[in-house]
């Protein structure tokens, strides 16, 4: 009897000592191999599909006021990011006091975000404010935005530039768009104010919008010294007015870590300016081992 309780014991002693040796062995893998991984979640690379649109408050070249057209656009193009202009926020009974934006992102099923430039009391007490600016809308999520206020000079319309960092799986994609003003001599301390902004945020960059201006145009040399424009190969890729286009002054700006596959323009008449279209790739971020982003 003495022999059998013996023998039991043996048993379980070396079952327990097989166990605790697996055990030491699996932590010891697993601790070897938390160590070995970088602190933050590489990136994976990624096409995009970025559309730069001036909607005209959703009225068409027909005077027509469809946003279901805009939509449509952006929808039939798979776009994944947009920047809009002249974009109505409860703005007057010429857009029927939509909040454009929101429809917009709400039809889409995307993020976005809103930036006020101009911005109003209601006509009627109790009413929303009224707002005109520009917006982002994104199928991935925006993890930040700031709108910037750019100079102006004298009597002239505020403009400013919409910051926003955008998480496309695990790559922080730096996205900036605009309206820029009618004057040449605003435009060329815009253009300054928006490389400078710019040029506070590390990695991969996206400057976009409408800049009124051609490509030849002097206040445009800071943009082209520091970025590179997904129209280059194709300098005829005129966006106004939609019904006839004659000259270029909607634009995609990237940094030079992002590559362009491809860039066109859509002929729409939804708008008074014709949207335009580049697919990047961005590349995956290299792991930060060092705690800093």
């Amino acid at each position: 009897m003495m022999e059998k309780v013996k023998s039991e014991k043996g048993g379980i002693c070396k079952v327990l000592s097989i166990i605790t040796m697996m055990a030491v062995m699996f932590l010891g893998v697993g601790f070897n191999t938390f160590a070995q991984q970088p602190l933050f979640e590489r990136g994976q690379p990624v096409n995009l599909k970025m559309m730069s649109y001036n909607i005209h408050h959703a009225e068409g070249e027909d005077g027509v006021l469809d946003l279901e057209r805009i939509a449509k656009i952006v929808e039939g193009s798979n776009i994944d990011i947009v920047g809009l202009q002249e974009v109505d926020n409860h703005w007057s009974d010429r857009s029927d006091f939509q909040d454009q934006a929101k429809l917009l992102a709400e039809r889409l099923g995307m993020f976005y975000t809103y930036a006020a430039n101009l911005d109003l009391e209601p006509l009627d007490v109790g009413n929303q404010r009224r707002q005109y600016g520009t917006a982002i809308l994104s199928k991935y999520p925006i993890i930040h935005t700031e709108n910037h206020s750019l100079t102006k000079v004298g009597n002239t319309e505020q403009r400013g530039l919409l910051e926003t960092t955008i998480n496309v799986k695990g790559n922080h994609l730096h996205l900036y768009n605009t309206h820029l003003a009618l004057t040449s001599a605003e435009r060329e301390i815009q253009i300054k104010e928006m490389v400078e902004i710019a040029g506070k945020s590390n990695g991969p960059k996206v400057i976009m919008g409408d800049l009124n201006a051609t490509p030849k145009s002097n206040e445009m040399k800071p943009l082209y010294a520091n970025y590179l424009d997904v129209f280059a190969h194709n300098p005829q890729a005129y966006t106004y007015p939609a019904d006839n286009p004659a000259k270029r002054i909607d634009y995609i700006f990237t940094s030079n870590d992002i590559q362009t596959v491809n860039s066109k323009v859509i002929n729409s008449l939804a708008s008074d300016h014709l949207p335009i279209i580049a697919e990047v790739v961005l590349d995956r971020e290299q792991p930060n081992l060092n705690g800093n982003k």
